[in-house]
């Protein structure tokens, strides 16, 4: 069980990096938390760190990666948590989603004081703040170097935000998903709740689905067995932690076919 090669600079195209040096993946959706964004406030936006996130996020751009992020809303409302109390499930998914849009719009602030050119794109149509998703329209902005950040999940309630970056990720053609988490990769147990819990560094998805590990939801991970798309589960807190697995490095768990 290893890696996809590594694809040589010369074959690389648009994606051979322009601050030196092969990329082992081209096209490449990165998911990330909404808690990451309130970091140790635990709610809401903290600037600092998306300042923080924006600089990894330009700095894996102006390698010549084309970037595709998906942001949850957890940092808001969490609707599988809100419909836990009570609320109606429905209501509650479409809350989270519409985090996810303040979220995207957070991070295109960021992004373009940075001066990196992104495209908001979501599923729940809002015009006035972001284009809506058009498969053709993202793909055209992800081959003019844009930054493209998908918002409002699926449009549909039922799917997490794991569901909808896989469904992105393969309709964007990624050569790699990567999830970003609050631990370094895949463990046999939590590894908060469970001192013996052992790192994996490398499992298939098969695997991943027998043993419940909680890599992603099953619907996330079915999509990426039945489509080859590899997945790095990882964290953000390893410096340039993006920037190493682009390159090939080994970095967090590989979950492949």
């Amino acid at each position: 069980m290893s890696a996809p090669a590594a694809i040589p600079a010369a074959a690389a195209g648009p994606g051979s990096g322009r601050e030196g040096g092969a990329l082992h993946y081209r096209r490449v959706l990165l998911k990330l938390s909404g808690e990451m964004l309130a970091g140790e406030q635990k709610f809401g936006i903290h600037p600092p760190v998306v300042d923080r996130l924006t600089d990894e996020i330009k700095e894996v751009h102006d390698m010549g990666v084309h970037l595709g992020i998906v942001i949850g809303g957890g940092n808001i409302v969490r609707g599988t948590l809100a419909s836990q109390q009570g609320m109606d499930r429905v209501n509650a998914d479409y809350m989270g989603m519409l985090a996810t849009v303040i979220n995207a719009l957070a991070l295109q602030d960021w992004l373009e004081r940075k001066g990196v050119h992104t495209r908001v794109l979501t599923a729940i149509r809002m015009e006035q703040l972001a284009e809506p998703y058009i498969r053709r329209r993202a793909l055209r902005h992800l081959d003019k170097g844009r930054v493209v950040i998908f918002a409002g999940g699926t449009g549909n309630p039922y799917f997490s935000t794991d569901s909808a970056a896989v469904l992105r990720g393969i309709e964007m053609e990624a050569d790699v998903i990567i999830k970003a988490t609050k631990v370094d990769g895949v463990y046999t147990a939590d590894p908060a709740k469970d001192a013996s819990a052992q790192f994996i560094p490398e499992i298939s998805f098969l695997d991943a689905l027998s043993r419940e590990l909680g890599v992603m939801d099953a619907a996330a991970l079915s999509l990426c067995k039945e489509n080859g798309t590899p997945v790095v589960v990882m964290s953000l807190d390893h410096p340039d932690a993006v920037k190493r697995v682009v390159r090939g490095e080994r970095l967090g768990t590989l979950v492949h076919p």
